[in-house]
């Protein structure tokens, strides 16, 4: 099964202006929940411009590839608390 079918991507923004003219300090928010059980399986909180990238990135990934191997690799990002790539 596709990962976008078993999980949903909720994005967060502290105010409505586009990551490249937010504040630095501004903090966005980025959970991957379960579709099946609701629950957040991945989260992260970022200054806005690094969660804008993070955010193409997950995206990208929730298509291209399936649950299993779309968790195996986000969740090693997540526990190391860094991107991937």
């Amino acid at each position: 099964m596709r990962a976008n079918r078993a999980f949903e991507l909720l994005v967060s923004r502290d105010s409505r202006e586009p990551a490249f003219l937010a504040n630095r300090r501004r903090l966005d928010r980025l959970e991957v929940v379960s579709v099946d059980t609701g629950e957040v399986v991945l989260y992260w909180e970022l200054p806005a411009r690094a969660a804008a990238k993070l955010e193409r990135r997950l995206r990208a990934d929730l298509v291209s590839l399936d649950a299993t191997a779309f968790m195996a690799t986000w969740a090693r990002a997540d526990a190391v608390g860094e991107e991937r790539r």
